[in-house]
């Protein structure tokens, strides 16, 4: 199991002058070239899931596959979402087994940029999962990325960002310094001073978004001043869309399989590549050895129920569900019923948490305790309850 802590994964790479790749996916193909690829040259990667991109996939079903991938992987994983537009957004991606997530309210105002991201993180944080904040605002050019970010680019003041990350406490800062969302138009003009002056002013790594089509040399620069992550999707995209267009060329009359055979080696060269020149690959054994793993907890509970009938238990059992799986860093609430008639206990609860930090924040939630107050506790005198995670076996 290599999925990760997604603040350990970052901070080594800040503290270490390289870059990880932030990939974003739109299939399975994305999902296995991806992996593949970081495998092959042995780097750490996050794999990213955009919540613009929802349109095109089914984000409930896509996200079991790509958490099943970074826990079978080799190679350190961490899981983000990315482009969230909400806070309702957030706690379901972190719920449905995102550790990293990324807020996307830099076009509103300064204060309220603020404001939205503070209540982000303070949720998050109560999960164990840290925020990626963005001040600027870095649009599209042309293509999905003129669509999906329209408008003019704000490029990010070095004193605003200090007061941001300060009254925000987010883990990440994504700034915007001259790339752009999508394809480029001609080469990008990037504003390394502005860069530095970040770098220099605020205490946390850094993310750029838009890496598609800067050139290797831009690249180094970037990590040299403090850039620990680059969001990429518009060339994998492209190089998949063009492996396409030459199956259909020479095979117009090609089955679908057919016309996509190849997408899979195309991405994820592309993908090696990044990770190469980001200065990633070969780092994954290091990581391994200093990232915290990312394991879920389960919160069980035996009980036997007093001055209630079958029917009352399972209307308590049904609200319990109702309410309780909507907390943050709540995965999943399952009740059940012995099967032997003379087990000492007769009712279950088993609620899995996406960390330990969930632990104490959902036991503060208000509501978990209004549902253990006024219907659970009041006629579950006798009980048992604990906290465990799954023992991991030894890496070989």
């Amino acid at each position: 199991m290599a999925l990760v802590n997604m603040r350990d994964l970052l901070h080594h790479a800040y503290q270490n002058s390289y870059a990880v790749g932030a990939f974003d996916l739109v299939s399975l193909d994305f999902l296995e070239a991806v992996i593949g690829a970081a495998e092959r040259c042995r780097a750490p990667v996050i794999l990213s899931i955009a919540e613009p991109h929802f349109a095109h996939y089914d984000f409930e079903l896509m996200l079991p596959a790509v958490e099943a991938a970074a826990r079978r992987a080799s190679v350190p994983v961490a899981i983000q979402l990315d482009h969230g537009s909400s806070l309702d957004s957030i706690v379901k991606a972190i719920n449905l087994g995102c550790n990293g997530v990324m807020l996307d309210v830099s076009r509103e105002s300064l204060p309220d940029n603020i404001e939205a991201t503070r209540k982000v993180v303070e949720m998050a944080h109560g999960c164990g999962v840290p925020v990626v904040g963005e001040l600027g605002y870095v649009a599209g050019v042309e293509g999905d990325g003129a669509r999906l970010h329209p408008g003019e680019p704000q490029l990010t003041v070095p004193a605003e960002a200090r007061a941001y990350v300060e009254r925000t406490g987010v883990d990440f800062l994504a700034v915007s310094i001259g790339t752009v969302q999508g394809r480029l138009k001609g080469r990008a003009k990037l504003d390394f001073q502005r860069l530095k002056q970040l770098y220099q002013t605020v205490d946390v790594p850094l993310v750029i978004h838009g890496g598609s089509g800067l050139s290797e040399d831009q690249f180094r620069r970037l990590v040299s001043l403090g850039v620990a992550k680059i969001d990429y999707f518009t060339a994998l995209s492209d190089v998949a869309a063009e492996v396409m267009r030459k199956q259909a060329r020479q095979n117009p009359r090609g089955s679908f399989t057919e016309l996509k055979s190849g997408v899979k080696d195309a991405v994820g060269d592309e993908v090696e590549q990044c990770l190469r020149h980001w200065g990633s690959a070969g780092r994954a054994a290091e990581v391994l050895a200093q990232c915290q793993p990312w394991l879920p907890v389960e919160h069980l509970i035996i009980y036997n129920v007093e001055n209630l009938d079958e029917r009352q238990v399972r209307q308590m059992m049904a609200e319990g569900r109702r309410v309780l799986s909507a907390i943050p860093g709540v995965r999943e609430v399952l009740t059940g019923e012995a099967v032997q008639e003379d087990a000492s206990y007769r009712y279950t609860w088993l609620v899995r948490f996406v960390s330990q930090a969930v632990i104490a924040s959902y036991r503060d939630h208000p509501d978990h305790v209004a549902f253990a107050n006024n219907l659970f506790r009041p006629h579950a005198g006798g009980r048992v309850s604990i906290d465990y995670q799954i023992v991991e076996p030894e890496r070989p």
